[in-house]
C-alpha cells in the first residue's frame, strides 16, 4: 500500500467521522481553507479580509493554511485536516480521485490555456515539442502543466516515455532551469510571467488547443453536507473577486504584488491570461477530465481506470 493511498484510507476514516459529527448537529463553527501562491482569487479575499466579514454574521471563522502544490492540499481535505480547497489545476482531483477522496466540487475556473506553458531557454537548440526526445524536462507532479506535457508530447507522436521527468516545484524548477540542470521546464502563472520577464527564454507550447486548464474549488464533503450555507458565501466571494481582479487589474495587481514578492507589472501580465470567470461544476463541463485521467491511466501514473465523472457536485444556487 503506498503512502498516498494509507492516507487514503485514513483519510475516509476521519471523513466519516466527521460526517457522523455533523449529522448529529455538531456543525462547525470554523472552516479551514487551504490555498497556493497561485490561488489568485482566494489570496485577494484573504488580503482584504472579505470572509471573515462575510462569514461573522453565520458565527464562522477561518483558519489558513498555505501550501506549496495542490496535491499535498487535496490531501489534507482528504485527510479531514482541511474543510475547503481554493483553486487547484484540473488534473490534482484526479490524482486525489484515484487515491479514494471523497471531494465535492465546489466552483470551476472558466479556461486559461495560456497561463500554463512548456519553456525552453532563449540559446536552447530545442526548437519544438518533438526535440524533447530524450531531453529532461522540469515540472511539477500532478499540476496542471503535467497533463499539457503529456499531452503536448502525443501530439508531436511521442509519449511520455520519450522524455526524462523531473519533478520540482516552481522555485527549484526555475533554479534547476536557470543553471541548465533540465532542459525544459513547463510551469504555470505566475510562475511563467516571472521568468518571462526576468530570464531570456522561448515558448515551446502553451496549452491553447491542447489542455484548457480549468482549476476547481473543492469542499470535503461531511463539511459541504454540514455548511451549504457556508459554501454559498464562498462561491459568491470568488466570483465577485475574479470580475475585480479582471476590471481593475491595475488594483489588482498592486494589491497581490506585495503578497507574491513580484512587480506589479508582471502580475497584471499573469492575471491577463487567466479567466478567473468563477461558475458552477456541471457534469457537461467536466469532459476533459475524463481526458486528463484516461492520460494519465494510460501513462501509468494513476493505479486504476477512474470515471472523472463520478463526483459530488455543489450547487451555488445561482
Amino acid at each position: 500500500m503506498t503512502s498516498l493511498t494509507r492516507r487514503a484510507a485514513l483519510g475516509a476514516l476521519a471523513s466519516l467521522a466527521g460526517g457522523m459529527a455533523y449529522a448529529q448537529g455538531a456543525a462547525p463553527s470554523t472552516i479551514r481553507i487551504g490555498y497556493q501562491k497561485s490561488s489568485t482569487l482566494t489570496v485577494v479575499l484573504k488580503t482584504q479580509g472579505t470572509l471573515e466579514r462575510q462569514l461573522a454574521p453565520l458565527g464562522v471563522k477561518i483558519s489558513w493554511h498555505e501550501f506549496t502544490s495542490g496535491l499535498p492540499l487535496l490531501e489534507a481535505l482528504n485527510l479531514d485536516n482541511l474543510d475547503f480547497s481554493a483553486d487547484v489545476a484540473d488534473t490534482v482531483p484526479v490524482f486525489a480521485q484515484a487515491a479514494g477522496a471523497k471531494l465535492t466540487f465546489v466552483a470551476q475556473e472558466a479556461p486559461s490555456p495560456a497561463a500554463q506553458a512548456i519553456v525552453v531557454r532563449a540559446d536552447s537548440p530545442i526548437q519544438s515539442v518533438a526535440d524533447l526526445k530524450g531531453r529532461k524536462v522540469g515540472f511539477a507532479k500532478a499540476a496542471g502543466v503535467h497533463y499539457l506535457l503529456i499531452a503536448a508530447l502525443d501530439k508531436a507522436g511521442l509519449s511520455f516515455k520519450d522524455i526524462e521527468p523531473a519533478y520540482l516545484t516552481p522555485a527549484d524548477g526555475r533554479a534547476a532551469f536557470e543553471r541548465g540542470a533540465i532542459d525544459a521546464w513547463v510551469v504555470w502563472d505566475p510562475f511563467l510571467s516571472a521568468a518571462q520577464r526576468q530570464s531570456k527564454l522561448r515558448v515551446l507550447a502553451d496549452g491553447t488547443g491542447i489542455a484548457s486548464y480549468q482549476r476547481y474549488y473543492l469542499g470535503g464533503t461531511p463539511f459541504a453536507n454540514a455548511r451549504p450555507d457556508v459554501l454559498r458565501v464562498l462561491y459568491g466571494e470568488l466570483h465577485k473577486a475574479g470580475l475585480w481582479v479582471k476590471h481593475k487589474p491595475a488594483e489588482a495587481a498592486a494589491l497581490l504584488a506585495p503578497v507574491w514578492g513580484l512587480d506589479t507589472a508582471t502580475v497584471e501580465h499573469a492575471n491577463a491570461r487567466r479567466s478567473y470567470a468563477v461558475r458552477p461544476v456541471v457534469v457537461g463541463g467536466l469532459a476533459e477530465q475524463q481526458r486528463i485521467a484516461d492520460a494519465f491511466f494510460a501513462e501509468k501514473l494513476l493505479p486504476k481506470k477512474l470515471n472523472a465523472l463520478d463526483v459530488a457536485l455543489f450547487n451555488p444556487g445561482v
